[in-house]
């Protein structure tokens, strides 16, 4: 009997052993199961705010209305506003304002030194820096007035923005086309901007 009793205990003992080696080799494969996986981290945007993308596409704009005697290429994809005699096209903090009008004569720096910085200075918020010239694009000689000033308050945030802007006035027989570009004034646009005032033409 003795025997048996402790043959039955040494059975138990070991169960017992099996037991827990088993409970804490389980606990140990769930633990590592369960582990957090260290995912890559999603891609950020590594450009400034206001940068527009190397990989931008741009779609030539035509007008249907009003003075129709032109085309520009504008991003691919931004949002076209009609208000007040200009047509805007905008995504986050940049724009492309196209506005025509009548004019006996073509800008020139004076012209536009003696007219449209006065007006604009009266216009926008804070208004600063401005630098007129005369520089060439596709489309032959342009008036370039650069200047900065405050965008309004964002609808959402209520943010202002210091923004950047470049004014290029074409002219032909009596057509004066302004195409304005902004954006933040650290944003480095100038590839963009150089494409879309590049591609202004007449027709």
């Amino acid at each position: 009997m003795r025997n048996s009793a402790g043959v039955v205990a040494v059975t138990v003992i070991a169960a017992v052993i099996a037991g827990c080696s088993g409970s804490s080799s389980g606990a140990h494969s769930g633990s590592g199961s369960t582990a957090p996986v260290r995912a890559n981290p999603a891609p950020t945007e590594s450009n400034p705010p206001g940068d527009i993308p190397d990989n931008q596409v741009y779609v030539a704009y035509r007008p249907t209305s009003g003075f129709t005697g032109f085309t520009v290429k504008v991003p691919e994809g931004w949002a076209r506003t009609d208000k007040g005699g200009a047509t805007v096209f905008t995504d986050k903090l940049n724009s492309v304002t196209i506005t025509t009008a009548t004019a006996s004569t073509a800008p020139t720096v004076t012209s536009v030194k003696n007219t449209v910085v006065p007006q604009l200075s009266r216009q926008m918020t804070k208004f600063a820096s401005p630098k007129v010239s005369q520089v060439t694009r596709k489309a032959g000689a342009v008036a370039l007035l650069t200047y900065q000033g405050d965008s309004a308050k964002g609808p959402v945030t209520g943010k202002v923005v210091r923004d950047a802007f470049e004014r290029y006035a074409f002219y032909q027989q009596g057509h004066e086309v302004d195409l304005t570009l902004s954006g933040p004034v650290n944003a480095d646009n100038v590839d963009p901007w150089r494409t879309v005032s590049d591609s202004f033409s007449w027709r």
